[in-house]
């Protein structure tokens, strides 16, 4: 059976994170983890997908994600966090986090976020992106603005399919039958793309890929 670890000091957010999985991933069993050292011992067990907040009772956050990666070497981490500092952030880019969504996020963007990441996706919202960017250039680079071949770069060709699609008035079910994909995979395509052209809605991220040149 396919197995999610959650990680969270608090039970309602462990609870609400467990009804974001029953909604996207019904056939996933649940593990819970209320701080690092517990975490620790149940990623050797190898779960699919690890949700974990950052900030926990037993280790400093980056050695905590740290040891997660080492226990369980090849899941998907998705942190889901309040943390905003830049050089935590960088940290765990470098540690190869499969991406990272606010605790303020909305179910459904943290729904999506695990459909794409357990798709091999890797969920950065515009922010962590740019950060991302930055800390893989030369400290002396200066930090420019993207330019629309950096936002096509961190589209997919199929995302750039879902925006075409969604800016000539298709609905989900619509695309899903015109690319023959499922839903749910549109639905995880256009939360990415909302994400990299940080935009508010899908109506919003198409009108500004067309205003970018890129459909």
């Amino acid at each position: 059976m396919q197995s999610c670890l959650i990680c969270d000091d608090h039970e309602m957010m462990r609870e609400a994170l467990t009804g974001a999985v029953a909604i996207g991933w019904p056939e996933a069993e649940v593990v819970q983890a209320a701080d690092y050292p517990s975490a620790w011992a149940a990623a050797a067990n190898g779960p699919d997908l690890i949700l974990s907040d950052l900030v926990m009772p037993g280790a400093t956050p980056v050695e905590g994600i740290r040891r997660l990666c080492e226990a369980s070497p090849g899941t998907p981490i998705l942190v889901i966090t309040g943390n905003e500092d830049d050089a935590v952030l960088l940290d765990l880019i470098r540690l190869g986090v499969a991406g990272f969504a606010p605790k303020t996020s909305k179910s459904a963007v943290i729904e999506a976020a695990i459909r794409l990441v357990l798709a091999g996706g890797r969920y950065l919202p515009p922010r962590l992106a740019e950060l991302a960017t930055r800390g893989a250039a030369p400290p002396s680079a200066p930090a420019a603005r993207l330019t629309p071949e950096g936002f096509a770069a961190r589209l997919t060709d199929r995302q750039l399919d879902v925006l075409r699609l969604i800016a000539g008035g298709g609905s989900n079910k619509e695309i899903a039958r015109d690319l023959d994909l499922s839903p749910a995979t549109i639905k995880a395509h256009t939360a990415a793309a909302i994400a990299a052209l940080g935009a508010a809605n899908r109506t919003e991220a198409a009108m500004r890929a067309r205003e970018l040149g890129l459909i």
